[in-house]
């Protein structure tokens, strides 16, 4: 017995001591679990067992403190179509959540305007312009949420939101329903993998239907979805909630509905709860195979197994569930801080990737561990009083005041100085964070989108999708006198938002900045001025128009020039070509040269010439894009030829067979969403046919129609101020950018003209 004893310790420990020395040496030490076998000590190998299996507890312990401890973190963002009452919600939920202790109102008459819109002009115009952090406590949960911007030219901020947060809640009007934000709010969610609630929200206004937007949200939104409460009472009669999980009543009491009562159903609504709780069944089992198991055996559906069954198909994302209330009556916020709590995941049950940049960026899976290297991401940047301010999300690891970490993109070793928590425009400093919290940083110099580790790690998370801007300004200062601070502003905006790009016309040497839409460069202009006191002189607003190749052309073209010692030469022959459509690249280069016609090192001036030629095209001097330049052959001279000399060769070889390839005029088109009562019908889409729109869909919502329409950007300046005087101001209406579409014959004529003659003034 002792001997079968001994035999199965050295046999579970033969692995560990050859692991430390090869089978054939002897370590020296004698306490050395392997030179402790081979002297028969088993007592001694029975006392490394002990420890390693102490390490190990200690181990598990650890990991168990800090997965409970991120088990009760959410990271959630708050997004919507505009004005559909997300700020209002936030604002309600630091309420009840003790982070403020007075509610306001985003337009509100006493002035001081909702938490969350902490820029001047945000209180003014009553709409979020910059996403806004905070984070507060709901029973022993901490909750960290992201208040994003609504309207389609700040898209750019709901996209940055959302690349970092686990879980997200789409607001949705009950009288407005699904509009064109919802819909682009949704696919941005689809795109980034976050799990969602949805709220359906102003169910105390005329007119609220939330049955009619939960079959919206099915058939638009394509979402399997179920309500999981049902309103007592709609418009003003609205009173409370049944909670159709718990089969509770939920009524609202106090100035700011902070009492919260529960009863049972009331006798007159308990046909419709028992009716909505079975569709609530149904939905979920479909996508969850214990629920379905337990529903078509009959068996009692208890409350904690239908919470258990709907949390675990919104984290897979098979399914939405709906809530509902009424944040400006202070009614059903509460619940939905619930629901947060009860179906929306933590960090650690979030799969997210890095990208190893030592191994060809290999996808790595992040641990969430903060025992691991750290790795954070900068997901935002915000020019603050004591300098740049870096909103960092931490996937892994943590991150302590004084540590020096290291900017993956441009290999730059940092120092963290301060480290805070960001409430809106207040912060409030913290010694360290570990991985799944939202944090800021002060004094680290980067972009928007780099990765941080300590170090120890070569990670990049993967970058956010960045949409192209569609409309240009001309802008430039009043006085010449503030030059540096309209630079230094102009350089601060680029910084914070990719979205906003800043260039010079380089024939009219103008300051040109490219943006979003009307409004996103308004609020640029308009910040110039308030914070950085610059008077700005506004030109007309400029479409970005592209040019491509509709057919292949060929190009043999030879520079040659003789002045007196080293001259130019360089000969380069091959073709230009369109792309395939949805090739994903907008300009290819292909050397297939066959021998040494042109030395190798003079191929990537070549390449940097075809490039240059196409940032300016012949027919309106725009980019040209979705082209792919070959080049087959070509000619060197011993002593004649240089980079330069083939560069220009390039250029001049891609305007010479640039004609011949029937080049044509892309114009950005923009999928426009127009509500108007129904009375005013006929002529917004007579309207819209003038503007070359063509119309896509045409839907009745009550006693309005909902026009949905792609209209050339080019023809719709000004068109707030149209609409408005042909619907006697009832009407309204969102754009966002959708593709690039070539323009008719008769709009290429005239922009060409209009472009040959500003030439030749």
């Amino acid at each position: 017995m002792a001997r079968s004893a001994r035999s199965s310790t050295a046999r579970l420990f033969y692995t560990l001591c050859t692991s430390t020395t090869t089978k054939t040496s002897t370590p020296s030490n004698p306490h050395h679990p392997r030179a402790a076998l081979l002297a028969g000590n088993f007592h001694l190998c029975r006392h490394y067992a002990a420890a390693n299996n102490a390490t190990a507890r200690v181990r598990e312990e650890k990991e168990a403190v800090w997965r409970e401890s991120l088990e009760k973190v959410r990271n959630i963002g708050i997004s919507a179509h505009i004005d559909s009452g997300k700020t209002t919600l936030t604002e309600r939920v630091l309420f009840y959540t003790g982070r403020i202790h007075e509610i306001h109102e985003v337009r509100g008459k006493d002035g001081v305007g909702a938490k969350m819109d902490s820029m001047d002009l945000e209180r003014e115009k009553g709409i979020t312009i910059q996403s806004a952090a905070t984070y507060c406590t709901w029973k022993d949960y901490q909750v960290n949420i992201i208040d994003t911007p609504g309207h389609v030219d700040f898209t750019i901020e709901v996209e940055r939101a959302l690349r970092v947060l686990d879980g997200a809640i789409l607001v949705l009007c009950s009288v407005g329903g699904v509009q064109s934000q919802s819909i682009t709010v949704d696919r941005q969610m689809r795109r980034y993998e976050v799990p969602r609630l949805a709220f359906i929200n102003k169910l105390d206004r005329m007119g609220a239907d939330p049955w009619k937007v939960l079959n919206q949200a099915r058939a638009k939104l394509r979402h399997h979805s179920a309500a999981v409460q049902v309103p007592i009472g709609l418009e003003d009669d609205f009173k409370g909630l049944i909670d159709l999980v718990q089969s509770k009543a939920y009524y609202f009491h106090g100035s700011s509905g902070e009492k919260i009562v529960t009863e049972d159903i009331p006798v007159n609504m308990e046909a419709i709860a028992s009716e909505k709780r079975r569709e609530l069944i149904e939905a979920v089992s479909e996508v969850d195979d214990k629920l379905a198991e337990a529903f078509l055996n009959d068996e009692p559906i208890s409350p904690a197994d239908l919470e258990a069954a709907i949390r675990r198909a919104t984290i897979a994302r098979k399914f939405v569930p709906f809530f509902m209330g009424s944040a400006f009556k202070n009614k059903g916020v509460q619940t939905l801080l619930d629901g947060v709590l009860s179906y929306l995941p933590c960090p650690v049950e979030v799969s997210n990737y890095a990208l190893d940049q030592t191994k060809d960026e290999e996808k790595v899976t992040l641990t969430g561990n903060p025992s691991g290297p750290l790795v954070a991401l900068a997901f935002k940047l915000e020019e603050g009083r004591f300098g740049q301010l870096t909103y960092l999300r931490i996937y892994e690891g943590v991150i302590r005041k004084g540590d020096f970490i290291i900017n993956v993109n441009t290999g730059k070793k940092i120092k963290i100085p301060r480290l805070v928590r960001m409430h809106s425009n207040e912060m409030e400093d913290i010694q360290e964070a570990h991985a799944g919290q939202i944090v800021a940083v002060f004094g680290v110099d980067c972009a928007s989108g780099d990765t941080f580790t300590d170090g120890s790690v070569k990670y990049t998370m993967t970058s956010m999708n960045v949409p192209e801007p569609v409309m240009s300004l001309a802008v430039s200062p009043v006085s010449k006198d503030s030059g540096g601070q309209f630079s230094k502003a102009l350089n601060r905006f680029q910084k914070e938002d990719p979205t906003f790009r800043v260039g010079l016309d380089a024939e009219s040497g103008e300051t040109i900045i490219s943006g979003m839409g009307e409004l996103h460069l308004d609020i640029y202009v308009e910040r110039i001025r308030r914070e950085y006191k610059v008077e700005a002189q506004v030109g007309k607003p400029r479409v970005n128009f592209r040019e491509t190749i509709t057919k292949r052309a060929d190009f043999d073209y030879l520079h040659k020039k003789q002045s007196g010692g080293q001259g130019q030469y360089g000969r380069v022959i091959g073709y230009i070509e369109p792309l395939e459509p949805g090739s994903g690249s907008k300009f290819e280069f292909d050397n297939m040269l066959v021998g040494q016609a042109i030395p190798s090192n003079y191929v990537p001036a070549i390449e940097k010439g075809f490039r240059e030629a196409a940032n300016s095209g012949s027919l309106i001097g725009h980019p040209v894009e979705n082209i792919r330049v070959v080049l087959t052959d070509g000619a060197a001279h011993n002593v004649d030829s240089s980079e330069l000399a083939f560069k220009l060769a390039s250029i001049y070889a891609f305007r010479k067979c640039y004609d011949a390839a029937k080049p044509i005029i892309l114009e950005p088109v923009m999928l426009v969403d127009i509500k108007v009562p129904t009375e005013f019908q006929g002529t917004v889409t007579g309207d819209i046919n003038k503007r070359k729109g063509v119309i896509i869909g045409n839907d009745q919502e009550g006693d309005d129609s909902v026009i949905t329409a792609n209209v050339p950007l080019n023809m719709m300046f000004g068109y707030s101020t149209s609409l408005r005087s042909m619907t006697q101001g009832k009407g309204e209406f969102t754009m966002e950018y959708r593709e690039h579409a070539p323009v008719s014959g008769d709009v290429q004529t005239q922009l060409v003209n209009t472009y040959k003659a500003s030439k030749e003034s």
